[in-house]
């Protein structure tokens, strides 16, 4: 799935991600890039509206996992189950989501987990930024489920 692909399917079967003016930077196995621009996103203090970071962190780790479910050729269902943002500073224009998962070994045991029971949970991470600012950041559980 390329990058025009994964912005159309967020965008089709997330409909808050065409609301928020989502678009996909990078899309690889390693890592996913999507960026918001200010607007859509503003809040009463003209900042950009905390739900909104938040939203395209989990947004960005989302599409992460479901790009290597569809490499692996694994059909599931993939919801996240919790997660902690952390926000370091306010967000005054475009803004951006990376998401990564730290653990390298950590895909292996979900698949593995998958494959056994039908289920597996894996921890994913987004770094929100502003520009070259780091302004929060996500750390999440995702699981699929056959």
């Amino acid at each position: 799935m390329n990058v025009a692909e994964l912005e159309r399917y967020l965008h089709e079967h997330i409909p808050l991600s065409r609301a928020m003016g989502v678009a996909v930077a990078a899309a690889t196995l390693d890592e996913v890039v999507l960026t918001a621009p200010f607007a859509p996103n503003i809040n009463h203090r003209e900042t950009v509206f905390g739900g909104s970071a938040s939203a395209l962190c989990i947004l960005s780790a989302w599409a992460l996992v479901h790009l290597r479910l569809r490499a692996a050729g694994v059909a599931a269902r993939l919801v996240i189950q919790r997660n902690v943002m952390d926000y370091q500073r306010p967000i005054q224009g475009e803004f951006s989501a990376r998401a990564t998962i730290p653990d390298a070994a950590a895909w292996s045991r979900f698949e593995r987990a998958f494959e056994r029971k039908g289920r597996g949970r894996i921890d994913v991470a987004a770094t929100l930024a502003s520009g070259d600012e780091i302004a929060g950041r996500l750390a999440g559980t995702f699981v699929a489920l056959r």
